[in-house]
């Protein structure tokens, strides 16, 4: 996708220069344009632009991916009961500084089969501007939390609020992770109506989705609640991210 924006965007930069005689306005336009292009690119993991991220399964069945992400946190345990209860298994990318303030629960995630994730030791506000080696030490610096308290590895990582850059794919790259998006993001720490986020997430669902949300608040819990029982009447199953890269590596 990266490559036929960029083609793409050539292509346009060279025709308008040419149509307008390569004033400076033009090429302020363009560089302003491009400009756009790399921010969009940095926030849209589902563009590709920088890395390379699995946003969803490619299957001819009626499956989705439930992913949490920010934990574990005081409300982890009630969508693990839910889980439960429901057979359902689940993704979750954890937080190193967050497993550390709650380790018996994300032992909990652990012991009752769910995959887990790597999401950074303090997911900073400032990662997208963090140097390739500040990333690295993000990322096993999670890793080691992981390993301490659930004794557990994991390839599995996703880019805090899903930005992507050049470091950040060095990184990556570096410490051969599997970079994990989605396809439908259910922007429940931003919208505060239940139905909203329900409707969002039921509306853009299909075939292999693989669906983003957090274990993080009671509202994202009570709209988990609605979204298993349209699974259950649309005949959806559920699928983990770890179940989906190693049936490919198994293909």
């Amino acid at each position: 996708m990266k490559h036929y924006l960029f083609i793409l965007f050539y292509v346009f930069c060279n025709v308008f220069i040419y149509a307008f005689q390569g004033s400076f306005w033009v090429y302020l336009f363009c560089f302003l344009m491009f400009s756009a292009v790399v921010v969009w690119g940095s926030f849209d993991i589902q563009l590709q632009y920088f890395l390379n991220s699995i946003t969803q399964k490619r299957t001819k069945i009626k499956e989705v991916a439930l992913t949490f992400d920010d934990g574990p946190t005081e409300f982890t345990p009630e969508f693990l009961d839910l889980l439960k209860e429901n057979h359902i298994k689940a993704t979750f990318f954890c937080i190193g500084k967050q497993i550390e303030k709650y380790p018996e629960i994300f032992q909990r995630i652990i012991a009752e089969g769910h995959s887990v994730g790597n999401h950074t030791f303090s997911h900073s506000n400032k990662t997208g501007f963090l140097s390739t080696s500040k990333m690295i030490d993000e990322i096993e610096k999670c890793d080691e939390v992981m390993l301490k308290f659930g004794n557990i590895r994991t390839n599995l990582y996703r880019p805090p609020f899903g930005v992507t850059n050049p470091n950040i794919a060095k990184a990556i790259k570096k410490i051969q992770k599997k970079s994990i998006g989605w396809n439908v993001r259910s922007l429940d720490t931003v919208i505060d109506n239940e139905n909203k986020i329900y409707n969002r997430i039921t509306k853009n669902l299909n075939k292999g989705s693989i669906i983003l949300l957090h274990d993080t608040s009671e509202k994202t819990y009570n709209v988990l609640v609605e979204l298993l029982l349209f699974l259950e009447r649309e005949k959806y199953s559920t699928f983990t991210m770890d179940s989906m890269i190693n049936s490919k590596n198994n293909d």
